[in-house]
């Protein structure tokens, strides 16, 4: 098994070795069971001029061209698998990553841009993307590999909207603690390329979905939105920025935009009679299943809690660890030595003075702290693309020995949490996961060890 934890032997270094060998072996688990590279490879083969894409074959000496569209932190997987599929048989392709991200592609043209917040990159990503989609014609066939992360990579905003009063909005939606449904909905109606418009360019050359689910309940607008018919409408972005307390903090020209809801403008809500096909490669359940597998594998009794956990992440901390100790109280639901097992996209609501972490973190840090003097436990939060909240670690672990270790050297962890300051603690404590980029994103995981 490939182990993707770069800092492996300084969290093994201090605390409960054994425990955090184990937890160390569940996240590796799980983030070799959410590859998509591999996952393409089983959806996608090709022999002679044969092309089978799930139950969908096509004789290519009857077919036009071949495109690669994407963006996302999932992407390059994919692009990479159907290069090696493929080969010279694709035309043209264009795949915008994030930052430090890229690889080496032959025939796919790879741009870096920035995430969580756009840039000038990904606005000029988007534009090529656009361009090739509309020479794409009849008989041709379109890959789409647009995986989370594509909202902040893609940015297109409409022509009344200027780049710097998206990339506003996207800060505020980001520290408003609003769940990825809500945030999307406002992203979709300031774009032309979102919220299915990107697929209104391809039409009628036939689309091929292959994405990965990083949105609780696998809805494909929310995972590949700029390819599938949106589910969202204006008043839904109206209604978050109102219930955010948003409408009067964001760019007038965008408030304007969104009241007058020309219906011209509305997303498409339906690709009827359209050649389109989608492909869900990997998603949360990849992760927590392979981390049960794994967990099961080493005589722990694991319980999947939920695939669908949303909300703020310190209130989910709390939670696991009153399940935790029930099951010390009274041995139930279950008897130790388990796993508690978790996935989903929780969130981090900040306030006017913050300083820098992430959900995962968090969660960490929520989990211990509701769970001082109790012993023999490891808690990990983990963001599976590598990168949990604006930093460059992927999450963090901790353990029973972890908050008697932050009082000895003067580190209050309940004062980072209220000011989301926890990334500094946590550096300071080694209790930092690093991965970099993992080539997949799959929701968080999150699980905690008791025995």
């Amino acid at each position: 098994m490939k182990n993707y934890i770069k800092n492996s032997e300084l969290l093994l270094s201090h605390g409960d070795r054994k425990l955090r060998e184990i937890a160390l072996h569940l996240i590796n688990a799980a983030l070799e069971a959410s590859s998509p590279y591999q996952a393409t490879k089983k959806v996608v083969h090709l022999s002679g001029d044969k092309l089978r894409v799930g139950s969908h074959t096509y004789d290519l000496s009857k077919k036009g061209n071949i495109y690669v569209l994407g963006t996302g932190k999932a992407t390059f997987p994919i692009a990479k698998a159907l290069e090696e599929v493929l080969g010279d048989r694709i035309t043209r392709g264009l795949v915008v990553l994030k930052k430090g991200q890229a690889g080496r592609l032959k025939r796919i043209k790879v741009i870096e841009a920035s995430h969580p917040i756009p840039d000038s990159n990904g606005f000029r990503g988007a534009r090529e993307m656009m361009n090739l989609a509309n020479r794409a014609a009849e008989g041709d066939i379109v890959f789409a590999c647009i995986t989370g992360g594509s909202s902040a990579l893609l940015p297109m905003p409409v022509d009344s909207i200027r780049l710097t009063e998206k990339k506003k909005v996207n800060r505020l939606l980001l520290s408003s603690g609003a769940s990825i449904f809500e945030i999307n909905a406002v992203r979709k109606h300031l774009s032309k390329i979102k919220g299915g418009r990107l697929a209104l360019a391809v039409f009628p050359a036939e689309l091929i979905n292959l994405t990965v689910s990083d949105v609780i309940g696998d809805p494909l607008d929310y995972i590949t939105g700029p390819t599938v018919p949106d589910t969202s409408t204006f008043e839904d972005a109206l209604k978050t920025l109102r219930k955010y307390d948003l409408l009067r903090k964001v760019p007038s020209s965008v408030r304007a935009y969104l009241e007058a809801a020309d219906p011209r403008n509305e997303s498409p809500k339906d690709f009827e009679g359209m050649p389109y096909h989608n492909f869900i490669l990997t998603n949360s359940d990849s992760a927590c299943n392979a981390a049960a597998a794994a967990a099961e594998s080493l005589g722990l009794k694991p319980v999947i809690l939920s695939t669908m956990f949303d909300g703020e992440s310190r209130e989910l901390g709390r939670n696991f660890a009153a399940i935790a100790r029930e099951i010390r109280r009274s041995h139930g639901p279950l008897k130790p030595p388990c796993v508690l097992i978790g996935g989903g996209e929780t969130t981090v609501a900040l306030r006017s003075n913050f300083g820098k972490g992430g959900p995962n973190q968090e969660f960490v840090v929520s989990t211990i702290l509701s769970m001082d003097g109790q012993k023999k436990f490891t808690v990990v939060g983990l963001d599976t693309d590598g990168t949990d909240g604006p930093t460059d670690v992927a999450g963090a672990m901790a353990d029973s020995t972890t908050l008697a270790t932050a009082s000895a050297r003067g580190i209050d962890l309940h004062r980072s949490l209220k000011d989301h300051e926890v990334l500094h603690a946590l550096i300071s404590l080694d209790e930092t996961i690093i991965t970099g980029h993992t080539g997949t994103n799959v929701n968080d995981l999150k699980f905690f060890i008791l025995v």
